[in-house]
């Protein structure tokens, strides 16, 4: 694939990808969007807001699918029974903060918001702990992708040719780790 075609489909396409990658995990689609971002594919702030929005509109999803059906996933997922109770344990130490946390804590991204839709946390404080959260993690996660672009300009100055081998290299690891992560998780 020609550069001058990725970057048409990036521009293209993008923001639908941004959209669509975070109404569940997402941090590979920003990380991405960020580097688009940089290189002018995409506007920064619209990438943080649509990945927070939808970020955010996935948890809610979760968090009302714990509320309906929680007791039908634990018995689908007997392991996370054990996820229940830490996170019991830190929402009582911690209070409606470790909504804001659950998003940042490995391998929780999804479990996370359905085993606190299973707890007394009401919904007002969860949403607005989990629109905060959802911001943050916009904000950070697309933001480390815009710095890393920009530090692999400063590093590589203006080497296109280099330029498309950067982009697939960091698309490969970071789809290889997301890959890695769903083997993991699925076992």
């Amino acid at each position: 694939m020609r550069i001058d075609h990725l970057t048409h489909f990036v521009s293209q396409y993008g923001y639908w990808a941004v959209a669509a990658g975070c109404l569940l995990e997402g941090e590979t689609v920003m990380v991405l969007a960020g580097l688009a971002a940089r290189r002018g594919l995409l506007d920064l702030p619209l990438v943080m807001a649509l990945g927070s929005a939808m970020g955010a509109l996935g948890d809610i999803t979760m968090f009302s699918l714990g509320r309906w059906r929680g007791a039908a996933v634990l018995a689908r997922w007997p392991r996370l029974l054990g996820y229940q109770e830490r996170l019991n344990r830190l929402l009582a130490r911690w209070g409606a903060g470790v909504v804001v946390g659950v998003r940042f804590m490995y391998g929780m991204r999804i479990a996370g918001p359905i085993l606190l839709g299973m707890s007394d946390l009401p919904w007002p404080r969860f949403l607005a702990f989990n629109l905060l959260g959802a911001a943050l993690w916009g904000l950070g996660v697309a933001g480390a992708g815009w710095l890393f672009g920009h530090a692999a300009e400063a590093l590589l100055g203006e080497v296109h040719d280099a330029e498309k081998w950067i982009v697939l290299a960091l698309v490969a690891l970071l789809g290889g780790v997301a890959l890695w992560r769903w083997w993991r998780h699925r076992a």
